[in-house]
């Protein structure tokens, strides 16, 4: 697991293209039969990747954690991205395909992650927050995710949007999480752009060609900043920051937030006319 700590906007305007790439972009948290965790200090965030391809994965704890298991004071959100696959919870069994979503909740002991086909491996995207309270274990397909599509080809932003764990979801201590599926020919997320003070946010792109990218802006909103981000990598976006994208290619992302409160709609608006 990699720690990595805040940045205040300050010392993001003097960060050139390696630094900020270093601070908010996760490169490599995919890799066959293992798991990976960034602990991000925005909220105490975990951003985490596992591809179980031909060995189960545990959820292991940290030493820097302190703690006796991973949910002992922490709640989980998992999203496969890949083939289909299963996870064990506390030992109740949850088979799930491609976009379905897992929640598990504070004290779940015990969490193993595998793919029904080495060769087409499940790929879990995880993200922890702490807990305060406990809620249930709870699998979310895609069609439960009540689907909503919205803009316009016109606008190069017809989407839809899956939302899992939320005030009207799944229920959790502070976590939400959701995924965004971009039509062809659409290739604008989150635009026009906005920041929300009270929770951290954290973009992973996936479902993008290997020769493609996306733009992602981050930064104030008159003071933007770019990351060049690649298939199945993640970006940190602090509470002050902007985090919209643009690619080459449509593409999907997974989002997730943590912080003072689950209203999905709590947003500041930035009108597009006053970017910089």
């Amino acid at each position: 697991m990699q720690i990595r700590f805040e940045s205040s906007p300050r010392e993001v305007l003097q960060m050139n293209t390696k630094a900020l790439r270093e601070n908010f972009l996760l490169e490599n948290i995919f890799q066959k039969d293992q798991v990976n965790f960034v602990y991000s200090h925005y909220d105490r965030f975990m951003i985490g990747g596992a591809i179980p391809a031909t060995v189960t994965l545990k959820l292991e704890t940290y030493d820097a954690l302190k703690s006796r298991y991973l949910l002992e004071r922490r709640e989980i959100g998992i999203i496969n991205i890949g083939g289909a696959g299963q996870i064990i919870a506390d030992g109740e069994t949850f088979d799930i395909d491609k976009l379905g979503c897992l929640y598990a909740g504070k004290e779940t002991g015990e969490i193993s992650l595998s793919s029904k086909n080495s060769t087409d491996p499940a790929i879990f995207y995880l993200l922890s927050a702490p807990a305060h309270q406990k809620y249930p274990t709870r699998l979310f397909t895609k069609e439960e995710a009540t689907p909503v599509t919205i803009g316009s080809v016109e606008t190069s932003n017809h989407r839809t949007i899956y939302k899992y764990i939320h005030s009207d979801g799944i229920q959790s201590s502070q976590l939400v999480m959701g995924l965004t599926v971009l039509q062809a020919g659409s290739v604008w997320n989150t635009m026009p752009a906005h920041t929300h003070d009270r929770r951290m946010e954290a973009y992973c792109y996936f479902d993008l060609p290997a020769n493609q990218r996306v733009l992602h802006l981050m930064g104030q909103p008159f003071e933007t900043r770019h990351l060049w981000v690649a298939n199945q990598q993640a970006v940190i976006s602090p509470p002050w920051s902007v985090h919209s994208g643009c690619g080459t290619s449509n593409y999907s992302f997974i989002w997730g937030m943590a912080g003072e409160n689950k209203d999905y709609t709590d947003m500041d608006a930035v009108l597009i006319t006053d970017l910089k």
